[in-house]
């Protein structure tokens, strides 16, 4: 596959060393996500981080569902997950649940229990927080800490059965109530949820806690190097002490690196959810989303994904990254493989009074000269054409060389017009503009008497298609002082822009997800979901141009 990562950073020098003193004969590696919500672009970081390191070195990687908590997954998550997964150019070895091992799970619990490692606790969730202490304070042993292994395995037995309410018991771990982590302050590895599960059904009604579950899900697996992000650190002691308690015959290495944060992003499913549910987007696939699924929707492409995640690379400190410097990569991709046409977002209207009324001239115009592979199409020219509104200014500033005024300028592919008349209907709105022609002027001709400094991208009036044209802004509002501000008062009101324009006839048969680069305007991607046989809609990918550089 193309774009992978071969920098090296410091997980990969680990795998370098363990490969090299034989701590392992391979390298596995595994993406787990709960699917409890559509992966962003930090998974993405994570998908691509776990996938070419282990096709680096030979190995395999697995895809597997961390699927422990019945009452937030679904399985409209796992199949989004792995469309996701193989959109970004990535298949795994093996596809798993963690569902699959709730039995293996339980008999490691009640090996823990036997071995005076885990009991069964009667407190409440509250009384179970008050009892942890804190950072500078040891917990308080719970007075069911010193219940028998016999009566912890009984009552545990009797918790699978369904004998009691959610809440009521929990299995916890049995390590160090003054321990200076707080994580390994007798965590819950087991709780009660009377739920249905998208993959056991009613099989069960007691659930492992995603951090005993999961260094037990690495093991089974044979899983050499877990890789997670750094808010996993603090469980790092309590995965080992699980798979060791738990006599695992594998034992994982887990390493921790930054998550991705890029600045005006929502980097968290949960907050993700809230703007799906409060039906402040258009769903999980809402092209202003960070989702993987959003940001294919809106145009966005693999590969500029795993070279924007190539340069990012990894580090063991925190820090945000520009989102323009996704869009960079976005632009860099794209430029390498789309067609250039002409589309107008803001129409106004212009009228060649001297040209034929009747005539149409088809001029053949290359989709992109420099790649020439992508061949041409025949753009028609004719009396009445559509041009941009900002491209025009009827008392302009200096320097300003589109058109205005008896100014002349270039229609692209075509002729030298000058602005003769406006047209201004009752409330002093521009309707119309009329101009003349010169019939010498035409592109590829040669003409060479005079030359002008603007040219301006135009479709024909009878024959453009008519597009509704969607134009993004950043959905979160950085601000230097929202700390005071809650998640939803950072939502920017005017991240969608919904504009009525025209495209040139060629774009009559573009398919969903094809992509285009409109001439002066930017990127544009097909919508696959509100494109119609009727309708025809854009997303623009991004704009044209940015000031934000790559430093080389």
């Amino acid at each position: 596959m193309e774009n992978k990562t071969t920098s090296s950073n410091f997980i990969k020098n680990i795998v370098i060393e363990d490969l090299k003193s034989g701590n392992y004969k391979e390298i596995i590696t595994r993406f787990p996500p709960e699917p409890n919500g559509y992966l962003h672009i930090g998974h993405a970081k994570s998908i691509i981080l776990n996938f070419e390191l282990a096709d680096e070195f030979k190995g395999k990687t697995n895809l597997r569902f961390d699927d422990t908590n019945p009452t937030k997954e679904d399985i409209e998550y796992v199949e989004s997950i792995k469309e996701d997964v193989k959109w970004l150019g990535f298949d795994w070895e093996e596809l798993h649940f963690a569902s699959n091992y709730f039995e293996e799970m339980y008999n490691r619990a009640v090996l823990l229990i036997k071995k005076g490692k885990a009991y069964v606790d009667d407190l409440s969730a509250e009384q179970i927080r008050e009892h942890r202490g804190t950072l500078t304070e040891p917990g308080k042993e719970s007075p069911f800490r010193n219940r028998s292994a016999e009566e912890s395995l009984d009552l545990f037995e009797r918790m699978r059965k369904g004998e009691f309410k959610d809440g009521e018991k929990v299995l916890r771990a049995k390590i160090d109530m003054a321990s200076p982590n707080i994580s390994m302050r007798d965590p819950i590895i087991y709780r009660i949820a009377h739920a249905t599960h998208h993959n056991t059904g009613d099989k069960w009604c007691i659930y492992p806690m995603y951090a005993f579950a999961h260094p037990l899900e690495d093991a089974i697996e044979g899983i050499t190097h877990s890789i997670c992000t750094l808010e996993f650190e603090d469980l790092r002691p309590l995965y080992d002490w699980t798979i060791k308690e738990c006599e695992m015959e594998n034992k994982p290495k887990q390493i921790e690196f930054a998550r991705l944060n890029l600045t005006n992003t929502v980097m968290s499913k949960r907050k993700l959810k809230q703007l799906v549910e409060e039906n402040l987007v258009d769903g999980w696939d809402d092209p202003r989303m960070p989702t993987i699924a959003g940001l294919r929707r809106r145009g966005y492409t693999p590969e500029a994904l795993r070279n924007f995640c190539g340069e990012v690379g990894v580090a063991k400190s925190q820090s945000i990254v520009d989102s323009q410097m996704l869009d960079h990569f976005v632009r860099e991709d794209l430029e390498k493989k789309t067609p250039k046409v002409m589309g107008v977002i803001n129409p106004i209207k212009v009228v060649i009074t001297n040209y034929p009324e009747d005539q149409v001239e088809m001029l053949d115009v290359p989709y992109n000269v420099d790649i020439p592979e992508l061949g041409s199409r025949q753009i028609p020219f004719s009396r009445e054409i559509y041009i941009d509104s900002e491209d025009f200014m009827e008392n302009p500033p200096k320097k300003y060389f589109r058109m205005f005024p008896g100014n002349e300028v270039r229609l692209k592919e075509a002729y030298f017009v000058k602005c003769n008349e406006i047209v201004k209907d009752e409330k002093g709105n521009i309707v119309e503009l009329q101009c003349t022609y010169d019939p010498e002027t035409k592109s590829g001709s040669g003409f060479t008497g005079r030359k002008v400094k603007g040219t301006i991208h135009w479709v024909s009036a009878k024959h453009a298609i008519p597009a509704e044209i969607r134009l993004y802004e950043p959905l979160i509002l950085d601000e230097e002082d929202d700390n005071e501000k809650s998640f939803l008062e950072q939502v920017n009101p005017d991240s969608l822009q919904v504009l009525n324009g025209f495209v040139e006839p060629a774009l009559k048969s573009a398919k969903p997800q094809d992509k285009f680069q409109f001439i002066r305007q930017g990127y544009f991607n097909v919508d696959p979901k509100n494109t119609t046989e009727d309708k025809i809609v854009f997303n623009r990918i991004v704009p044209l141009k940015s000031s934000f550089r790559i430093e080389k």
